[in-house]
C-alpha cells in the first residue's frame, strides 16, 4: 500500500439543522444600533453605528456567560436592573464612551421604552426554504423564557420548523447540554447527525460541540475572525453548502 495514500471517511450525513434566534434568524426593527443612537443622544452621548455594532458583540457575549451562570429572567428585580446597566455600559465602551452605571442605566431604559419589533434578516427565508425542500429536520434553540412557538409563528417561520426548544421547556440555557439534547430527541437524531448555527461561540459553538454536534458560527458583523476552530460563515445562504460537506 502507498503511504503517501490516506483513506478519508465521508462527514457523516446531516439530517438536522438547529438554529439560535437572536441575531441568527432575526434582529430588531428599527436596528438596534438606531434605538441605542436615539437613546444615547438624549443625554449628550453620540456613539457611531459601527461602534454600537461592535458595543453590542462585547455584551452579547457577556449576556451569554452570564445567562450559563444564571438566566437574567431568574434574577430579582434588582439584579436585572444591575445586570442590564453593565450591558448598556458596554455597548457604549464598545462605541468609545465611558459611562457610570447609572448613566448606562438610564440610558438602557429609554433603549427599552423604544417601539420596535422583530424582523427577519433576508437571507433567512430562502435559506430555510432550500434546507426543507432537502428534507432536513429543522428547529429553534433559544435562551428565551417566553413562548417560541408563538414567536415562529408571529415572524412567520413556523412552517417551516418541526419543532422549538427554549430555556423556558427545557430548564436549561445554553451551553448546557440539556437544552441540546431536548433538540436531538424532538429531531429523532444523533449528535453526529446534527448541526446549529448561532451568533455566540460561547452559547452556540461551545455548547453544541460539547453534545457532539457539529456548530456554525454565524459571524454578520465580521467581528468574529478570532474563532479559527469552527466553520463560520457571514450569512446563512452559505449554510446549504456546510449540510452537504
Amino acid at each position: 500500500m502507498n503511504g503517501d495514500i490516506v483513506a478519508r471517511a465521508p462527514h457523516p450525513m446531516i439530517k438536522a439543522v438547529f438554529f439560535d434566534l437572536y441575531n441568527t434568524l432575526c434582529r430588531f426593527y428599527p436596528q438596534r444600533e438606531q434605538i441605542q443612537i436615539a437613546a444615547a443622544a438624549q443625554f449628550g452621548l453620540r456613539p457611531s453605528p459601527d461602534g454600537i455594532v461592535k458595543g453590542y458583540n462585547a455584551a452579547d457575549k457577556f449576556m451569554t456567560e452570564q445567562n450559563a451562570i444564571r438566566h437574567v429572567q431568574k434574577r430579582s428585580e434588582e439584579e436585572r436592573d444591575a445586570f442590564f446597566a453593565e450591558y448598556e455600559r458596554l455597548i457604549l465602551k464598545g462605541a468609545g464612551i465611558e459611562v457610570t452605571a447609572e448613566v448606562a442605566e438610564k440610558v438602557w431604559r429609554k433603549v427599552r421604552e423604544a417601539p420596535s419589533e422583530l424582523a427577519l434578516y433576508d437571507d433567512v427565508l430562502p435559506t430555510l426554504e432550500i434546507l426543507d425542500a432537502r428534507g432536513l429536520k429543522l428547529g429553534v434553540i433559544s435562551n428565551i423564557y417566553r413562548d417560541l412557538q408563538q414567536l415562529c409563528e408571529d415572524l412567520d417561520i413556523a412552517q417551516y420548523m418541526d419543532f422549538v426548544v427554549s430555556s423556558m421547556t427545557a430548564g436549561a440555557e445554553k451551553p448546557h447540554p440539556p437544552i441540546f439534547l431536548a433538540a436531538l430527541a424532538k429531531a429523532g437524531v444523533k449528535p453526529h447527525e446534527a448541526m446549529h448555527v448561532g451568533d455566540q461561540y460561547a452559547g452556540d459553538v461551545a455548547g453544541a460541540r460539547g453534545v457532539g454536534i457539529r456548530p456554525v458560527l454565524l459571524d454578520r458583523d465580521h467581528l468574529l475572525l478570532e474563532h479559527t476552530d469552527v466553520d463560520r460563515i457571514v450569512s446563512l445562504t452559505e449554510l446549504p453548502r456546510l449540510t452537504e460537506q
